[in-house]
């Protein structure tokens, strides 16, 4: 990819680099635990699937040590307290449809957009990573788009009874994936990863995967512009 050539030569050992990567670490650690937790908690909610959903959590759970051997690799120290502040509204958003048995807003939180935000930013990061966390993040980009799968599939098969509701999810929770990629942008680009980049490769996944349950190009126009306002 030409544009890639004018970057130029990312210093991974560099203080600047270091500090930077200390959050962005514990952000894709910290993502990584909080979706062991959720599938782990839509396996009581979901008793159906719930081998399936255990699955899912388990494999959450070797994403998190790949990417805790990342940070350790570059002997940085995760800034987990930062990842949690981060996560905190998400968190709360999906706990508290949990405890009312909203399957569908825990759904949407957690296979539609935290996988969609975790997927571009994998996407993204691939080629700009260091040798080790590549190879790491690209093992992981290939089990994320089977958990995005899962909820896009049950969603789908649900989806005139679940509509309503999955338009209110997205109108509470989209606007906090903007706030959370201005809350990164300049640690991202120390990386080398551009915010516009981010937010197209988020909007693509996330428009697909609307798509794919069955709302149409009219529905996801509206339903994107929720996170544009809080842009």
């Amino acid at each position: 990819m030409p544009q890639l050539e004018l970057t130029p030569e990312l210093d991974y050992q560099s203080a600047v680099y270091r500090d930077a990567y200390s959050r962005i670490n514990a952000i894709v650690i910290e993502g990584e635990e909080e979706a062991f937790d959720n599938y782990q908690r839509l396996a009581e909610l979901m008793p159906d699937h719930k081998d399936q959903l255990i699955g899912l959590s388990k494999m959450e759970s070797r994403h998190k040590k790949g990417f805790q051997a990342c940070g350790r690799n570059l002997s940085v120290e995760p800034d987990m307290a930062f990842a949690k502040e981060f996560f905190a509204d998400l968190h709360r958003n999906f706990q508290e449809a949990a405890a009312q048995g909203k399957i569908v807003t825990c759904l949407l939180i957690q296979s539609l957009i935290i996988e969609c935000f975790a997927i571009s930013a994998y996407n993204i990061y691939i080629p700009v990573a260091d040798d080790f966390a590549r190879k790491i993040t690209e093992g992981v980009v290939k089990d994320e788009y089977l958990h995005l799968n899962f909820g896009e599939e049950w969603l789908k098969a649900n989806f005139e009874a679940s509509k309503a509701e999955l338009e209110e999810a997205n109108r509470q929770n989209l606007p906090l994936v903007w706030r959370m990629l201005n809350q990164v942008e300049n640690d991202a680009k120390e990386l080398g990863m551009e915010k516009e980049a981010l937010v197209e490769d988020f909007m693509i996944s996330y428009g697909e995967a609307l798509s794919n349950i069955g709302f149409t190009t009219r529905d996801i126009m509206r339903m994107s512009a929720y996170g544009l306002s809080a842009a």
